[in-house]
């Protein structure tokens, strides 16, 4: 099973969540840092990494002795990462999403690929959890080829949390699909629940089935357990706003290590998501 969490905004305690039910879980368990721009499930799990693994992502190098300059690559280019002007022939990789269309149209294939680095991909254990998370090169714009690759480790065969980045942008749909089960962690404020509904929408689009978990939830307001309600969006779980567990966050502690007892709400957690789906 493949469990992604997932928020409208940062700061909700998605991370919180993925990295206490990784280690609340029973059997073979994955916990996947899709977060590639800022990962930190690692300071929580604190893995021994053994693998390091530079990743890269095609773009296009132009053999200018067989071009022909006839422009076809930049018209089929559409997002400009290729044009011709005169004799020349203008590549811009930043902007290059590795479709090869350019390669296909040449009629003189004078275009072939080059790796450009994206960031670096590292594996490891957390006791019984196998880590896996994606680094992005610091300047580097496109995330989603590298949340791939940390994705393409997904062990069938084991439980797989996934760790994604905030928002709904293109790299949280890149995480999310493919997805078994989505849970959408938020927060009971005005803020939280304008970005949850954007959450919702986006996860509904994907036809992945969802529920809530509500952080903090003694503070703020009773409107995002109404929306659920309306909704139909189960509450799978509310954490209170408790200052041993914010305390040990603040120093990297795992939440399940200073509430014991929040082990089994994990697990029983899990155990009606099954029964969901």
């Amino acid at each position: 099973m493949v469990i992604c969490i997932a928020s409208g905004k940062g700061g909700t305690g998605k991370t919180t969540i993925a990295t206490n039910l990784a280690m609340s879980l029973n059997g073979k368990v994955q916990l996947l840092d899709c977060d590639v721009e800022e990962p930190n499930a690692h300071l929580f799990l604190k893995p021994e990494l053994n693998h390091t693994e530079r990743i890269t992502t095609p773009v296009p190098e132009v053999d200018l002795e067989k071009c022909d300059f006839c422009g076809q690559c930049g018209e089929i280019c559409q997002f400009s990462a290729i044009t011709v002007i005169g004799k020349k022939v203008l590549t811009f990789p930043e902007l290059c999403h590795s479709c090869k269309g350019c390669m296909m149209v040449c009629p003189r294939e004078a275009i072939s690929e080059k790796g450009r680095e994206l960031g670096v991909l590292e594996k490891g254990w957390s006791g019984r959890v196998e880590f896996i998370h994606g680094l992005l090169r610091v300047g580097e714009a496109m995330s989603p080829p590298l949340i791939n690759q940390v994705k393409a480790h997904i062990d069938p065969e084991k439980i797989a949390i996934i760790d994604a980045p905030p928002g709904t942008s293109c790299p949280v749909i890149v995480t999310l699909k493919g997805s078994d089960f989505a849970i959408l962690v938020t927060e009971p404020t005005p803020f939280g629940l304008n970005d949850l509904k954007l959450a919702v929408g986006a996860v509904r689009i994907l036809g992945i089935p969802l529920g809530i978990i509500i952080n903090r939830c003694d503070v703020g307001d009773d409107r995002v357990a109404t929306y659920a309600r309306e909704e139909n969006i189960p509450i799978l779980m509310e954490i209170p706003n408790d200052r041993k567990i914010a305390e040990a966050y603040s120093r990297g502690i795992m939440m399940v290590d200073v509430v014991p007892e929040m082990k089994d709400r994990f697990q029983a957690m899990y155990d009606k998501i099954r029964e969901l789906l």
